[in-house]
């Protein structure tokens, strides 16, 4: 079973439950037991045709390439092997299409992982098609499968963008603003920031403003229409809701003295902008491309060293989520969908993360050609 969504209408969903693929020699099939759901994966599915994400799970039959499968993380298990880089019962982690089965061709494997090398995905990046062994990967761990799919992606991120920001001495600020501060990248990037007391300013809405304010990662808490009261000092900007307006209205409350503009993600995917597309103040955003900076990382500090300040932070994070988090469960197509939809409306409690599988409650599912709103 795979849901797949218009890529013109991202609201348009539909259920696929096409024949098994017969295997060829060197693929495997693997089991997908659960995948996290969050703004994220909504920002897979925004960027999809300029960042190719729609490029890694294609549908099979659609020339014209009007369906996507929207990428997730979570973890599978191998239920049939003609590969020798892989073995029936091993279970893995890694990024996957909404669907209950996927079909790989393992290869570059080692004692860590392997990756898919089928020639579609070829041309992508490489931390994209790895699938990392739970039997041998430090970080696994049965009782945290939860807070590995819905937030170590997210918390990769958080790391980049911190690093990037201690890579560069801070940028010369005194405060780093972060929009859309309730989404779970952004708290990442908090808590990180605040763990080495860097001042985090966060940007929100009314309805959000208490909860980001209880986690105290957040030295300052400002809904939207108060952008303009910003301190006017060294700042950085790390731009997670994609919101146009905001971009503009915190650039010109600090122009002069932004030092740096990064673009993250499209929380506010859908919103339509006021502020003029051409006469942003500067300085330009800049879109964070996580996988260079972990390659100059890797480079100048080795995998291990990376593997373990990752680790550490992680470690500590998972911990502190667990004061706040609230996994929700939804299984199969149907109640999947309701998830993809309530994500992308952009109207989800803060505190909830979404633990989807298609592999169970079959019987769920949308009403055969479902594509309504």
């Amino acid at each position: 079973m795979n849901l797949e969504v218009a890529r013109a209408d991202l609201h348009r969903v539909r259920v696929d439950e096409s024949g098994v693929e017969v295997l060829e020699d060197g693929q495997a099939r693997v089991r997908i037991d659960g995948f996290a759901l969050s703004s994220n994966n909504i920002t897979y599915a925004v960027f999809g045709a300029a960042m190719r994400y729609w490029d890694f799970f294609p549908v099979p039959g659609d020339a014209t390439g009007d369906w996507g499968r929207v990428p997730v993380w979570g973890f599978a298990e191998v239920v049939e092997s003609r590969s020798a880089d892989v073995s029936v019962g091993e279970r893995l982690y890694g990024y996957y299409p909404m669907s209950s089965e996927l079909v790989i061709s393992p290869g570059r494997a080692d004692d860590r992982g392997l990756s898919d090398t089928a020639p579609h995905r070829a041309e992508m990046a490489g931390v994209y098609s790895r699938y990392v062994r739970c039997a041998t990967d430090p970080l696994y761990r049965p009782d945290r499968e939860d807070h590995q799919m819905l937030l170590y992606p997210l918390f990769f991120t958080s790391f980049v963008i911190d690093d990037v920001l201690v890579d560069n001495d801070g940028f010369g600020a005194e405060q780093i603003v972060v929009s859309s501060a309730s989404s779970k990248t952004a708290i990442g990037v908090a808590y990180l920031a605040h763990q080495r007391g860097a001042r985090v300013v966060g940007l929100t809405s009314p309805a959000n403003a208490a909860f980001v304010e209880q986690l105290a990662v957040y030295d300052e808490v400002r809904i939207y229409d108060d952008v303009g009261q910003l301190d006017v000092k060294p700042a950085v900007y790390v731009d997670v809701a994609g919101n146009r307006d905001v971009l503009y209205g915190v650039h010109s409350r600090l122009t002069g003295v932004l030092a740096h503009s990064m673009t993250v993600g499209d929380t506010h995917w859908d919103h339509v902008a006021d502020a003029p597309a051409d006469d942003l103040p500067a300085p330009a955003p800049v879109f964070l491309f996580a996988p260079s900076q972990i390659s100059k990382r890797t480079r100048e500090w080795g995998r291990d060293e990376l593997d373990r300040r990752l680790g550490d932070a992680w470690d500590r994070y998972a911990e502190w989520v667990d004061g706040w988090i609230e996994f929700r469960r939804a299984r199969g197509a149907a109640e999947v969908t309701a998830v993809y939809r309530e994500l992308l409306g952009g109207h989800v409690d803060p505190r909830a993360g979404f633990i989807c599988s298609l592999t169970d409650g079959r019987d769920q599912r949308p009403p055969a050609g479902d594509s309504g709103r």
